[in-house]
């Protein structure tokens, strides 16, 4: 399936993750905040990217504005998981986000989304998908 690189900074909240994500076929790289998710893209050029917003070190949306910023990664579609933001947040289209997924979010949720925006990784912010 895709190859996937999810930053999240609760220990629990990414394994989770991982393990649905896995579970469904997707190869994941987990990490633990967005410094570390922004070397993931650039390693790995995944198929998309799943983050926190608030993180150590480097913020899901400012992982979102260098992703953006690179011609050679910014094709690649960027979902956030928050619970303070939503699509028609202006950091969140300023940043160039594909999607917002509400928190806190289940398994099958963001399957669900995440196929979605697989299937349509051209769009680009102003999307809920809730």
């Amino acid at each position: 399936m895709a190859v996937l690189v999810t930053a999240e900074d609760d220990e629990d909240i990414r394994m989770l993750v991982a393990r649905s994500l896995r579970k469904a076929g997707h190869q994941v790289i987990a990490v633990a905040n967005g410094r570390e998710g922004l070397a993931a893209v650039r390693k790995h050029r995944p198929d998309a990217v799943i983050t926190d917003i608030d993180m150590p070190y480097m913020t899901g949306l400012q992982m979102c504005r260098e992703i953006r910023r690179d011609p050679e990664l910014r094709h690649i579609p960027v979902v956030v998981v928050s619970g303070s933001l939503d699509c028609e947040d202006t950091h969140v289209l300023e940043a160039g986000v594909t999607a917002v997924i509400p928190k806190p979010v289940a398994a099958g949720v963001l399957l669900h989304q995440l196929t979605e925006v697989l299937a349509h990784p051209s769009q680009r912010a102003g999307k809920s998908l809730t």
